[in-house]
């Protein structure tokens, strides 16, 4: 009988040993399971409960002109955070730094969130300020290294440039366009906590730091920019204009040299500057050139034969009529050449030399001086311009196209066309980034100029300097001429269509002068353009 209960004993006892064993080697491989095969799925899940991760924004890449002069640059900046579950008090400490940050404690206090384990303060901030919040000793406060941009020429070539939005997004010119270059890549760091939440240590703990991004070397010469800007500006003021622009290119390479727009903005403090102001008008917007425009129909003539410098254009005594619509001149002509015509600005001679060429031709050159297309310069926001083709044109658009209407250009792509005849013919695709270097300062990859198709031959190209040198030194353009240098260029005075009228405004619309000097050997291809002057007419 004992014996019996003794076998019992020992076969429950077996079995709760068979099954402990069970449930451990069940537990073992569980845990096995969780930590090899799933190691990758709940690694993650892991970090997220006893850490927070926080982006840490690169330093940008500098930019600077062909010179190496900067233009923007970024500089270490203390970001303040804090860390809520510390905050014993949240009023209190808001009006600590209310006075520091010069920000209402009311909006401070909101910052403090105690649902969130770690709160940015306020970004980037100056040395002083900084230093001013470490002298409060208040444990729950700590500073992050980041990157502040800053544009140390202030109005300087600031659409071309662009700015740093508050995200760190390149918003407008270069910084927008080549961002990805600019920007590096961001570093992460992790604020660690307990089972609970609650942070067990203060300062973050960098896991990855953040790389600094490359820096672009433009074509810009901060000088000529610098001169071009005052010019347009004192112009600008002067008149008084709702615009002006001015731009300046090297012929030879299609580099651009200088860009200069007004109105303009301050890109340390972009946040006060109208989308007006910020906008670069020598690549955005498109207008009529006028009788600048001449010069792309001289170019055409020319080439094809239809006139020669010295053949004879009867001036209608100042008025032409052209599919019932009769267009005038600003001075009555008799006899002209047909370089006087272009000395003088003569609607009535250039409309008949147009009329003479045809439509097919007219468009064959202005397409193939890169008008109705973007240049491809790679700045944000570039116009087209508007050319119809010939099929869509009316009666009428062969003459007014042969003044300079119902076409629109930009700034950009009539310093490109002029640069072209300065070049020989031989049309440059526009370029404003010239390298782009590695963190440090080493170039990486650098750009060469690019050619396009020759528009017309260097002989058409040399007769048409010429004639576009009398223009200045006896025609419309004299006002332009330099001591010492021959200066090759042409006059513009467009008017504006009236939207309310559909007509032609008698008020100032464009004036402009494009050119390129020396004539003999240009090394500047470069316009100006005032746009509704107030008191100024030619």
């Amino acid at each position: 009988m004992k014996a019996g209960r003794a076998s019992s004993q020992k076969t429950r006892t077996l079995i709760v040993a068979g099954i402990f064993a069970g449930a451990f080697l069940g537990l073992l491989g569980r845990l096995g399971y969780l930590q090899v095969v799933k190691h990758d799925d709940y690694l993650p899940l892991a970090e997220s409960q006893h850490a927070k991760a926080i982006v840490l924004r690169p330093k940008r890449g500098p930019i600077v002109d062909r010179n190496g002069q900067v233009l923007a640059v970024s500089s270490g900046a203390e970001t303040l955070y804090a860390l809520p579950a510390r905050v014993d008090d949240p009023g209190r400490l808001a009006k600590r730094l209310a006075p520091v940050l010069g920000e209402p404690a009311a909006e401070i206090a909101k910052r403090f969130d105690t649902s969130k384990r770690f709160v940015f303060v306020k970004r980037r901030l100056p040395p002083a300020v900084a230093q001013a919040v470490r002298e409060l000793h208040e444990p729950a406060l700590g500073f992050l290294e980041e990157s502040l941009r800053l544009y140390p020429n202030r109005e300087l070539a600031a659409q071309v440039v662009g700015f740093e939005g508050a995200e760190g997004k390149g918003l407008g010119g270069i910084e927008q366009a080549w961002d990805t270059h600019l920007a590096g890549q961001e570093g992460r760091a992790l604020v660690e906590r307990d089972a609970l939440g609650r942070e067990v240590t203060g300062a973050p703990v960098i896991l990855k730091a953040a790389r600094p991004g490359q820096g672009v070397v433009l074509t810009l010469d901060a000088t000529l920019q610098y001169i071009a800007e005052k010019e347009v500006d004192a112009g600008w003021r002067g008149t008084p204009s709702r615009a002006g622009k001015g731009g300046a290119g090297e012929p030879r390479t299609g580099e651009v040299l200088a860009l200069a727009i007004r109105p303009t903005f301050n890109p340390n403090v972009f946040a006060t500057a109208t989308d007006d102001e910020r906008r670069n008008r020598a690549v955005a917007d498109p207008f009529e050139p006028g009788s600048t425009f001449k010069v792309i129909l001289a170019a055409a003539a020319l080439q094809e034969g239809v006139v020669r410098p010295t053949d004879r254009v009867y001036g209608e005594n100042g008025a032409i009529t052209v599919a019932s619509a009769t267009i005038h001149d600003w001075k009555k002509y008799g006899w002209l050449t047909f370089s006087e015509v272009l000395q003088n600005s003569s609607n009535v001679g250039s409309i008949k030399v147009g009329l003479s060429l045809g439509k097919d031709r007219y468009y064959k050159y202005i397409s193939g001086f890169g008008f109705g297309a973007p240049t491809g310069v790679g700045l944000p926001g570039e116009s087209p311009g508007q050319l119809r083709a010939p099929e869509r044109w009316t009666g009428l658009s062969l003459a007014t196209m042969s003044i300079g209407q119902e076409i629109s250009v930009t700034a950009l792509q009539m310093v490109s066309a002029f640069a072209a005849v300065a070049n020989g013919g031989r049309l440059m695709q526009p370029q404003i980034v010239r390298a782009v270097l590695d963190g440090n300062g080493r170039e990486v990859q650098g750009f060469e100029p690019k050619t396009l198709p020759q528009v017309i031959s260097p002989e058409t190209a040399r007769t048409l300097t010429g004639i576009m040198t009398k223009v200045v030194s006896e025609g419309t353009g004299h006002n332009a001429a330099i001591a010492g240098f021959e200066v090759a260029g042409k006059t513009g005075t467009a008017q504006k269509m009236d939207p309310a009228t559909r007509r032609y405004s008698r008020a100032p619309g464009v004036l402009s002068f494009v050119g390129f000097v020396p004539a003999e050997d240009p090394r500047l291809a470069m316009i100006v353009l005032l746009d509704e002057p107030k008191n100024e007419k030619w």
